[in-house]
């Protein structure tokens, strides 16, 4: 480990080496090579007189009908014109003094370069000749500069830098990654140890491995910004080794030096907004720990505070944090960058139509969430059935309720239909001492021939042998209609286990299934046709008289039955002998 670490930091060593030797090269070029002298000092007055995007010095005055601008463009083209001329030597610029016209120029040979007037002296607080020997200094200077740039072997070396430089970039890239990976492996094994969690009040609110990846991430991040600063590094470097780039490479720098001005005189100025932003976090950070930490307790039961249930714990510590963050919020909103211009009160207003337009079903679904909360309709863990679906509560938000089926189908239903939706709880009973146990009830038919407290006896029976059925409330039995060919008995039976309905009434139908077979009850619903000679009478065998016999089929002929002289006083055929219902 030792060793790969050396390896590392030689690596490092090496491009920081090969990363300040280029930073040198550029800003101190090799001996053979002049360096520029320092130009005049640029004023915020004037226009400038350009050389290879380099501002040389600025002409405030106009002469006669000639603008100040005209005039420091015509001297931008003539300097120009003079340094692309490479068969003409700086030193044959002189000055030259113009009695006539009362100025000093700045000539080779004829050909006129600069016109200085005693206007643009006065404009610099000088003389017309102190002030022509400054502008020819920087002019010399900035043509041997303009000539250098374009000599190749300075191109050569540009060229040599560039591909310097653009190893020294991949070579870092290569080692800022791997030692991305080497810090994650070493934030995995100081997890624990070196690394631990953050604890309040002696409870964990960060565990150690969260504290790891937190700090992972600001590793990335820092890859992240140092990659950026070595890309435009690199980007400005090789754009200045080059003179048809140099000018563009000037502007990247006074573009992102300027940013940086900008950001540092905005951040300075900005520290009593952040440190009283940083206040707020932290206030509110320890009091949402505090009011955690209390309706945990309150949840185990820890703490108690009469009339308010230990369920209650949770979501009223999710709307007390909702409520503390909106606070924070508002207190902390006139504080934060740009919230006094109109383009963030905008946007701020838009997003709050929006939001008030589009979270209308969950506005409608929170507020349903709170009240069936504080109804205490169900908790989680109750068999419940809402509207259509029947199972066991596994989740209970402030928005949906989520219910597992006897066939473990999971369904989420808003919060909003549930409390427009009838709720049947079925394990209310186990939470209240109050209210008596489930009663789970089932219903047979049966004829009128077999005796009710035989089925009484059977069914109650029936449920004794069920598992999960109470002995105390003891079964019971309903007749709960007489029909035209049956009776309808419903028996109830309680239990404390709601969860197990399904398989509950599976063994009280079998058992109920085996005692009628074992007492000869079929369990039927006869039906009976209107005739009713030759039928036994169905009523229990008990209540029959002993000297009753099953009448037989009485018979007739057809033209007894449609000859009308052939009926008695009562419009009936006249009653034939009878005859058993063995001889028919």
């Amino acid at each position: 480990m030792i060793a790969h670490i050396w390896k590392v930091g030689r690596r490092s060593l090496a491009i920081a080496l090969l990363w300040g030797l280029l930073c040198v090269c550029l800003w101190h070029p090799p001996g053979w090579a002049q360096s520029t002298p320092p130009l005049l000092p640029e004023e915020s007055a004037g226009y400038p007189v350009i050389l290879q995007d380099q501002t040389l010095f600025r002409i405030e005055e106009g002469v006669a009908s000639f603008p100040a601008s005209f005039r420091a463009q015509t001297i931008s083209e003539r300097i120009e014109a003079f340094a692309k001329r490479s068969e003409l030597e700086p030193e044959q610029l002189r000055i030259v003094e113009n009695d006539r016209a009362q100025t000093v120029d700045i000539r080779w040979s004829t050909q006129v370069i600069a016109t200085i007037t005693q206007a643009d002296a006065d404009a610099a607080d000088t003389t017309q000749q102190a002030l022509a020997q400054d502008y020819l200094q920087v002019i010399q200077a900035a043509v041997v500069s303009y000539r250098r740039s374009y000599n190749p072997q300075v191109i050569a070396l540009g060229a040599l830098l560039t591909l310097g430089l653009t190893i020294a970039l991949i070579l870092s890239i290569v080692l800022i990654n791997r030692f991305v990976v080497l810090s994650k492996g070493r934030l995995r094994l100081w997890q624990g140890d070196r690394i631990r969690g953050m604890r309040v009040f002696g409870v964990e609110l960060i565990p150690a491995d969260r504290v790891a990846d937190f700090l992972f991430e600001l590793i990335k991040l820092a890859r992240l910004g140092l990659l950026l600063l070595l890309l435009g590094l690199y980007i400005n470097l090789t754009l200045s080794f080059f003179p048809w780039t140099k000018g563009l490479s000037q502007q990247i720098f006074s573009y992102f030096q300027q940013a940086i001005l900008d950001l540092w005189q905005s951040l300075l100025s900005y520290l009593p907004n952040l440190f009283f932003i940083g206040l707020i976090i932290a206030i509110t950070g320890y009091t949402l720990r505090l009011v955690k930490f209390t309706f945990a307790e309150i949840r185990r039961g820890n703490i108690t505070i009469p009339g308010f249930y230990p369920e209650w714990a949770r979501p009223t510590y999710n709307i007390l944090r909702f409520a503390i963050l909106a606070f924070a919020a508002t207190v902390a909103f006139p504080y934060l960058p740009g919230a006094e211009t109109p383009a963030f009160q905008g946007i701020s207003i838009f997003l709050g139509v929006l939001f008030s337009l589009g979270s209308s079903g969950a506005v409608a679904n929170f507020v349903a969430g709170i009240i069936l909360t504080y109804s205490r309709a169900f908790v989680v863990g109750d068999r419940v059935k809402i509207s259509d679906s029947t199972g066991d509560v596994i989740e209970k938000t402030l928005l949906v309720t989520r219910i597992n089926t006897p066939k473990n189908v999971i369904v989420t239903i808003p919060n909003a239909m549930v409390l427009g939706s009838h709720i049947i709880n079925y394990s209310n009973s186990l939470r209240n001492e109050k209210t008596p146990p489930l009663v789970l009830h089932t219903t047979i038919t049966l004829g009128y021939d077999v005796p009710w407290q035989q089925v009484h006896a059977v069914l109650v029976e029936a449920a004794k042998a069920t598992q999960h059925i109470l002995e105390e409330p003891a079964p019971f039995v309903l007749q709960t209609s007489l029909d035209d060919f049956y009776v309808s008995y419903e028996l109830n039976a309680y239990t404390n286990t709601a969860a197990l309905m399904p398989r509950i009434y599976s063994e009280m139908h079998q058992h109920v299934q085996d005692g009628c077979n074992a007492v000869g009850i079929e369990i039927l619903s006869p039906h009976y046709a209107a005739m009713r000679d030759a039928n036994q009478l169905t009523v229990p065998p008990d209540y029959i008289p002993k000297d009753y016999t099953a009448p037989g089929f009485r018979l007739f002929s057809l033209n007894q039955l449609f000859s009308p002289s052939q009926v008695n006083d009562n419009g009936q055929p006249p009653a034939p002998e009878a005859s058993s219902a063995e001889d028919t």
